[in-house]
């Protein structure tokens, strides 16, 4: 997302640099905007990396965060819905995110960038834990 915004400035930059300066504010623009996309593509490998989950016995364990790091233990019995939600990106190269809605107005527990069909798969078995533990209460 930040690399759609940092190569349309890095190029504008870069011919306002050389209409005044000449090819070699043109190179250090162009080198500073290639510096730039690297970092978003770093940062947003570790962002995928600390993502994780875990279907336990009793409960649904997801772990993420690169600075603050977050675990989220989410109940079957708990669980209210699950949601498999895919925008237009995500449906082009196959992939869907996992949004689990409880009771609870402060959980936002999501696992994102799963193939449609685990993620369907993961959905129904969900669903179905919850509806077993809930049935239980």
């Amino acid at each position: 997302m930040a690399g759609a915004v940092i190569v349309p400035v890095g190029l504008l930059l870069a011919a306002a640099a050389g209409a005044d300066s000449g090819p070699v504010a043109v190179f250090a623009v162009l080198a500073l905007t290639a510096v730039g996309l690297g970092t978003v593509w770093l940062w947003q490998q570790r962002r995928w990396s600390a993502w994780g989950w875990a279907e336990r016995e009793d409960d649904l364990l997801v772990r993420r965060g690169v600075l603050v790091r977050r675990v989220s233990v989410v109940p079957y019995g708990r669980m209210q819905f699950v949601d498999v939600i895919a925008g237009p990106l995500d449906r082009r190269i196959g992939v869907a995110a996992v949004h689990l809605h409880t009771a609870s107005a402060a959980a936002d527990v999501h696992v994102p960038g799963i193939e449609r069909e685990a993620a369907e798969r993961l959905r129904d078995r969900l669903a179905a834990l919850g509806e077993a533990r809930a049935a239980g209460l």
